[in-house]
C-alpha cells in the first residue's frame, strides 16, 4: 500500500495514529539534527519531521532528499510543537519511521510553488511540472466541477448526450478549417468540426429533442488570451421552442451552474437589444459590472467651428466619476492609449468639472462655460468629474469608447473579478456586408432565422433584418451565443440566395441537412456556451490557457511536444501530398 492517508487528510484526531503517506518532497529544511520535510500531493501538505535522537541514519538519509523527489513515508502522526495555521494540517506532523524513495527528480527548472519564478514559455514547455502548482491545479479542479454542474443540470432537464464526428467536411464560411488528408480517399481531405452545428441540427430532425455536448472545436484563426486553435464548449441544441424558451433553459443553467461551483447567485439577467447596447456601451458584449455608459454630445457640441466634431458624423462622451483627480500627466498618458494601433482614435478630448462647478477642457477655445455646461448635463457630470469626448465615424467611435470605458473601468477598480453581473443581447444584425468581397456574411451562421417580422425584408433591405439571435455576455465577455435555427427548405434556401451561394454550391456543401428538411424537420434552436471562457472567469483568471490542462501557445504551438511538426517523406508520399 503506498498510502493510507493522502497528504491534505491528516488531522490532531489523528494523533497517535500510525500512517503511510506518498507524494512530493515539496522542500527540506535542515537544523543539523532535526530535519523536517514538507511533502505534498494533490491533497495538500503535511510536514514529515526526522530527529537524529530517535535515526540518526534516517536523519541523514532525509537529508540527501531533494525537491520533487517521489517518497513514500511510514510513522506515527504527533502534535506539531510549531504550528501552521494556514495549512488545514498545520497541526500536526507525522514522526518518520521509514521511508523509501519511490522517485528521484532532477532539480526542477522553476520552483513549484504558489508564486513561481518561471516565465509562461519555460512553464509551458514543463506544463505537466506547472500543474503541479496549486493556482493551475486548482483551476483544473474547478473546471472538472463546472463540467459536472452541466451535465447535472442538463441531464435532469432531460437532455441527451449525444457525440457527433470529429473528421467532417470542410465548408467556406466562418473562420478557417483545420483540414485533414485522407490516405484512402487521395487529394481528398477532412476538415475538423468548428462546431457541431450542421449534426445537432439534423439530431433535431431525427426526433431526439433535447441535445447536449461537452465537445471538442476547432478554428485555424489568429490567437489571444480568449482563444485557442482547440476549445470546448457546451453544445445544445432544442426543439419546438422560441428564443425565450432557450433563454429561459439556459439561464438556469448558467444560475445553477455559479451556484453549485461557487455558491454565487447571479442577480437581475437583463435582455437587452443589439441596437440599445451599441448605443450604450459600444459592444454587443456589454460590462454590466458598473456604468459610465456612453453618451451622444452631438447636439451639443457641434456648430462651434470645431472641425474635429462638426465634421464627424458621431460625438460620444463618457463621465469618470471622480476623474478630476487625475494629473495632466495621467490625461495625457489616456490620450495616448486610445491612439494605439489596436484602438485607433486619431485623439482625445477632456472635460474637467471643477469643485466649485466651472469647467476646465482641452477645447476651450471652441467652447465656454455656458456650452460646457451642456455637455455636463448631457453626462450627468458632478462636481470632481471628468468627461472623456471621442468622435469620428458612429460605429468604429462607439467601439473605441467601449475600450476606453473598460479601461478606465479597470483602473478605477470597477471591474473586481470576484463580481458576476450577465445580460443576454438579442436582436443582432442577420447579415452583415464585406466590402472586400462585395457581398452580404452572416453575422452568427447561414442557418440563423430572421426574425418573423423581418422576413419580407431579406431581399430588398437585407441590413436591416434582425437575426433570430441571443449572447449571453458576463463581465464583458461573451460566453455563450445560438438562434432560433431555419427549419423551412424555402427559407433556408432564400438566406443561402442572400449570402451568394448557388443553388449548386449550397446542394455541393449542404445539401445533407437541406435534404434532411425535407423529411418534416421541427422548429428548433439552440445554443452554445465556451467551456474554457466560463471556467477562466470562475477562477478569475485572464487567460484560458490557464484552465486548460496543455494548451498551446500565443503562436498556436505546443512547446511542450514541439507540435505543429513536419510529416516524414514517407508519411507524405502514403498521404499523397508530396
Amino acid at each position: 500500500m503506498h498510502r493510507t492517508h493522502t497528504c491534505g487528510e491528516l488531522r490532531v484526531s489523528n494523533i497517535g495514529t500510525q500512517v503511510t503517506l506518498s507524494g512530493w518532497v515539496q522542500r527540506r529544511t535542515d537544523f543539523g539534527g532535526l530535519t523536517f520535510i514538507d511533502l505534498r500531493d494533490r491533497y495538500g501538505i503535511t510536514q514529515l519531521s526526522f530527529n537524529e535522537e530517535f535515526n540518526k541514519e534516517l536523519n541523514e538519509r532525509a537529508r540527501s532528499l531533494g525537491r520533487e523527489f517521489v517518497i513514500k513515508v511510514h510513522g506515527e502522526v504527533i502534535e506539531r510543537s510549531s504550528k501552521n495555521d494556514k495549512i488545514p494540517t498545520g497541526h500536526i506532523e507525522i514522526q518518520v519511521s521509514d521511508f523509501e524513495i519511490l522517485n528521484a527528480a532532477l532539480t526542477p527548472p522553476f520552483t513549484i510553488e504558489d508564486d513561481t519564478d518561471g516565465g509562461e514559455e519555460i512553464r509551458l514547455k514543463y506544463r505537466y511540472l506547472d500543474l503541479r502548482r496549486n493556482p493551475i491545479k486548482e483551476k483544473l479542479v474547478l473546471r472538472s466541477k463546472l463540467s459536472k454542474a452541466v451535465r447535472d443540470y442538463l441531464n435532469d432537464a432531460d437532455f441527451i448526450e449525444v457525440e457527433t464526428p470529429v473528421l467532417i467536411k470542410s465548408t467556406p464560411e466562418g473562420a478557417r478549417d483545420f483540414v485533414v488528408p485522407s490516405r484512402m480517399n487521395e487529394g481528398q481531405y477532412y476538415a475538423l468540426p468548428q462546431s457541431p452545428q450542421t449534426f445537432k441540427q439534423l439530431l433535431m430532425v431525427s426526433g431526439l429533442d433535447k441535445y447536449y455536448q461537452i465537445v471538442k472545436c476547432f478554428r485555424d484563426e489568429d490567437f489571444r488570451a480568449d482563444r485557442q486553435p482547440e476549445f470546448t464548449q457546451i453544445d445544445c441544441e432544442m426543439s419546438f421552442v422560441e428564443r425565450d424558451d432557450i433563454i429561459n433553459t439556459f439561464e438556469g443553467m448558467i444560475r445553477s451552474v455559479f451556484k453549485d461551483v461557487k455558491n454565487i447567485d447571479l442577480g437581475d439577467i437583463p435582455v437587452i437589444p443589439y441596437d440599445e447596447a451599441m448605443i450604450r456601451f459600444g459592444s454587443d458584449k456589454p460590462d454590466m459590472r458598473f456604468g459610465m455608459e456612453l453618451v451622444d454630445l452631438d447636439e451639443v457640441a457641434k456648430g462651434n467651428g470645431f472641425g474635429v466634431f462638426d465634421n464627424a458624423e458621431s460625438i460620444v462622451a463618457i463621465n469618470v466619476t471622480g476623474g478630476n483627480k487625475y494629473t495632466r500627466k495621467e490625461l495625457d498618458a489616456f490620450t495616448d492609449w486610445v491612439k494605439r494601433p489596436q484602438i485607433g482614435a486619431l485623439g482625445l478630448i477632456y472635460c474637467r468639472v471643477n469643485d466649485d462647478g466651472s469647467f476646465k477642457s482641452s477645447v476651450d477655445k471652441f467652447f465656454d462655460q455656458d456650452k460646457l455646461k451642456l455637455w455636463a448635463e448631457k453626462s450627468d457630470s458632478k462636481p470632481g468629474d471628468l468627461i472623456f469626448v471621442l468622435s469620428g465615424k458612429a460605429e468604429k467611435v462607439r467601439k473605441q469608447m467601449n475600450e476606453l470605458r473598460l479601461h478606465v473601468g479597470e483602473l478605477q477598480g470597477l471591474r473586481p473579478k470576484d463580481k458576476f453581473n450577465a445580460c443576454w443581447v438579442v436582436d443582432f444584425p442577420l447579415v452583415e456586408y464585406d466590402e472586400g468581397s462585395d457581398r452580404w456574411h452572416a453575422m452568427h451562421h447561414p442557418f440563423t432565422s430572421p426574425i418573423p417580422a423581418d422576413r419580407d425584408k431579406m431581399e430588398s433591405d437585407p441590413g436591416s433584418v434582425k437575426a433570430n439571435a441571443y449572447d449571453m455576455a458576463i463581465n464583458g465577455m461573451e460566453v455563450g451565443g445560438g438562434s432560433i435555427r431555419i427549419h423551412d427548405k424555402e427559407l433556408q434556401k432564400r438566406m443561402f440566395d442572400l449570402l451568394g451561394f448557388t443553388e449548386e454550391e449550397a446542394q455541393e456543401q449542404f445539401g445533407f441537412l437541406l435534404n434532411a428538411f425535407e423529411y418534416g424537420a421541427p422548429p428548433h434552436g439552440g445554443i452554445a456556451f465556451g467551456l474554457d471562457r466560463l471556467a477562466a472567469l470562475l477562477t478569475g483568471t485572464d487567460s484560458i490557457r490557464d484552465v486548460i490542462a496543455f494548451p498551446k501557445n500565443n503562436m498556436g504551438r505546443d512547446i511542450m511536444i514541439d507540435a505543429p511538426a513536419p510529416l516524414n517523406a514517407d508519411q507524405k508520399k502514403e498521404l499523397g501530398i508530396i
